[in-house]
């Protein structure tokens, strides 16, 4: 045998087994089950898809991964399948304290202030979107709501035409298509767009500046480091990366809290008699529901969690999706709970200085969206198989649904 061929089967022999494989199909269900018995039993699991990976399930090795940007940094990989060819994209791209000053240009625009502002409009959107699903009675809400409804939002937020907003969202619909059918090719062609998309919008606000206390854009072209403006690439990157996250994670999650509506009618009913419920709602659907699964760290040197040893440079998911059913920290982890004491701890946003910065956003819309499609309807059923969307989201890409008005 070779030296290389002894290398080889040296290395083969230190590589554990797989645990699993995250490009098996799923059903709605199929996920939560199959990760339910992976933290019982390995919950430092281990796949060989992607050139391979570990996946961190339990919610205190997530919750430790993600507060600590020196052992386990964002800076090398940060999504599991791995997505970023084109370049660096503040903050989600940077560790502190590199990250921190795009952060804190973004902050403003987060405020409780600032989303008591957007409520009316998104409630108009929000509205004028569903109304004609209700009237119709029923359709696919994914394709009849859910993938439009982050385009007007991002337009409303960012200043933009409602026209643009669409482009950018069927921009954002192509990328994360090829994303889900694994086409690398396809992968740098539509994110190359989508940094064209980026250049647009800061072209639009050097030629015509708004107020930057209103516009997200204009600020961070005014945002000064040590009296510098924020780096060219940089500033392109950060608006590319709100394009997508800001695009994906609604589209994928409303489905899902709409699959549970239909599944639960007394839920429907309970909190259509009590609207006040809405929030809290919400907030444990974030937990039952997490669209996220594989944000990613890469380990700044050899760690060892749950038995297993990690190797430098391995990438490891942080699995939020598995880590906000976690039997040690939310009793009853499966089933819909509206009342848990620690509900505020679910890491559906994520955690640390990377904790996502458009969670009140995110939250606002949500909550508006459970809102008007209670107050529209007084059944919300299913009338078809449900599609399923791949790593490193988790939840639906259709949902055909019968919806009765009152």
């Amino acid at each position: 045998m070779s030296d290389n061929l002894r290398l080889l089967s040296r290395v083969l022999e230190d590589r554990p087994a797989p645990d699993f494989d995250p490009l098996e199909p799923e059903t709605f269900g199929s996920f939560h089950r199959e990760f339910a018995e992976l933290r019982s039993k390995c919950p430092v699991a281990r796949s060989e898809a992607w050139n391979g990976f570990w996946a961190l399930l339990r919610y205190e090795d997530v919750l430790t991964a993600a507060g600590d940007p020196e052992l386990f940094t964002t800076t090398v990989q940060n999504v599991v399948p791995r997505l970023a060819f084109t370049g660096r994209r503040p903050p989600l791209h940077l560790d502190p304290p590199e990250h921190t000053p795009y952060r804190r240009a973004l902050n403003p625009y987060f405020t409780p202030a600032k989303m008591a502002a957007l409520e009316p409009e998104l409630r108009r959107i929000v509205g004028d979107l569903l109304d004609p699903i209700v009237r119709a009675g029923g359709g696919d809400i994914c394709t009849g709501f859910t993938h439009r409804l982050p385009g007007y939002v991002f337009a409303e937020f960012f200043n933009l035409t409602p026209e643009l907003g669409m482009a950018i969202r069927e921009a954002t619909r192509e990328f994360v298509d090829a994303v889900q059918r694994f086409d690398h090719d396809r992968v740098k062609r539509t994110s190359l767009a989508l940094y064209d998309v980026a250049r647009t919008i800061i072209a639009m606000r050097r030629a015509e500046p708004l107020d930057p206390a209103d516009d997200p854009t204009t600020g961070l072209l005014e945002a000064r480091v040590d009296g510098e403006p924020l780096p060219e690439e940089m500033l392109l990157g950060t608006i590319r990366q709100f394009i997508v996250v800001g695009m994906v994670a609604p589209c994928v999650f409303i489905g899902s809290m709409v699959v549970h509506l239909a599944e639960n009618p007394e839920v429907q009913d309970l909190l259509r008699d009590d609207p006040g419920l809405v929030p809290a709602a919400v907030e444990e659907y974030l937990r039952l529901l997490t669209p996220y699964r594989g944000f990613a760290r890469t380990p700044t040197r050899d760690v060892e969690i749950g038995g297993r040893l990690i190797r430098k440079d391995e990438p490891v998911a942080l699995v939020y999706a598995s880590a906000n059913r976690d039997e040690s920290m939310f009793p009853e982890p499966h089933e819909f709970v509206l009342d848990r004491p620690n509900i505020g701890r679910h890491l559906a946003f994520g955690a640390g200085p990377h904790r996502c910065a458009g969670a009140p956003l995110a939250t606002l819309m949500l909550g508006v969206t459970l809102e008007e499609l209670l107050a529209r309807t007084s059944s919300i059923a299913l009338a078809g198989e449900v599609t399923m969307t791949g790593w490193p989201e988790w939840g639906t890409l259709s949902v055909p649904t019968v919806l009765t008005a009152p």
